[in-house]
């Protein structure tokens, strides 16, 4: 199966960071993609983190949730939307959630962030308890792609990965993290996070981000990946919109878990 991760850029208007996200689903359907995962905040990166309270949707209704299901339908491909606003408990809150939707536009799975970024290194402060309400449930779908082979696709966003325990809990062949990771804490962190996920699991990643300068002056960190079962980056970009696509091999995968059963051997 083909996958592809999508890298943005995207700014403080909707329309326009929608129509930048359709013409690279485009070019995710045209290189021959089952499954395109768009980053966390693909359709909106506000002035302030407040702008995501204007811009929220009810589940199941919304601009952006008919924009995905309509773009799953005409591409003919399972599509996750990275992340998108919607409506919380309170009028101050949002979830940050990431939706996916299948070939035929119906809507599969929901997940909302658990894990909420905070980050102060005197420069660069960002408390995304402020306005975003925390999820509580681990999420995963069966996709079952074109050859016959069944995945079992784990859902997470960006700050998730700093903790182990949700991907074991996931029992996954693929995990996704749409993120937006900091140009600091992505230098630093982002392809070790990534590759050790992929190691644990003995699962593919597949990791759309945000990359680049954006209008409301934040930067972040880019080099959307994919990652093999064994650790291994099999395509990357580093700065700027566009897209990276790999095969996902299941057979590799199982050989790959056989060789080393790790995941038989878990105690804790």
């Amino acid at each position: 199966m083909k996958a592809a991760a999508i890298q943005m850029v995207s700014g403080v208007s909707l329309p326009a960071n929608l129509a930048e996200a359709r013409s690279l689903l485009e070019q995710a359907a045209q290189a021959g993609a089952e499954l395109a995962v768009l980053p966390e905040y693909f359709c909106l990166m506000g002035h302030q983190d407040s702008d995501k309270l204007a811009a929220r949707e009810s589940f199941g209704e919304g601009e952006v949730q008919r924009f995905l299901a309509q773009a799953a339908r005409e591409l003919g491909l399972w599509i996750v939307g990275g992340t998108l606003p919607l409506v919380a408990a309170d009028a101050a809150h949002v979830r940050n959630t990431s939706m996916v939707f299948s070939p035929a536009g119906e809507h599969v799975a929901r997940y909302d962030k658990i894990h909420l970024f905070k980050f102060d290194n005197g420069r660069e402060r960002y408390d995304e308890s402020r306005v975003i309400e925390s999820g509580t449930d681990i999420v995963a779908f069966e996709l079952p792609s074109r050859d016959g082979h069944t995945w079992r696709v784990g859902m997470s966003v960006c700050y998730d990965l700093r903790f182990p325990e949700l991907y074991r809990a996931l029992h996954a062949d693929v995990l996704l993290v749409p993120s937006a990771f900091t140009y600091v804490t992505g230098q630093a962190h982002w392809e070790l996070l990534l590759r050790a996920r992929a190691i644990e699991n003995l699962a593919y990643v597949v990791a759309p981000a945000q990359g680049g300068t954006h209008e409301n002056g934040r930067r972040t960190w880019g080099h959307s990946m994919v990652v093999d079962p064994w650790g291994l980056v099999m395509a990357q970009r580093p700065e700027g919109a566009g897209l990276v696509v790999a095969d996902l091999d299941a057979a590799r995968q199982a050989r790959l878990r056989e060789q080393l059963p790790a995941l038989e051997h878990r105690i804790l």
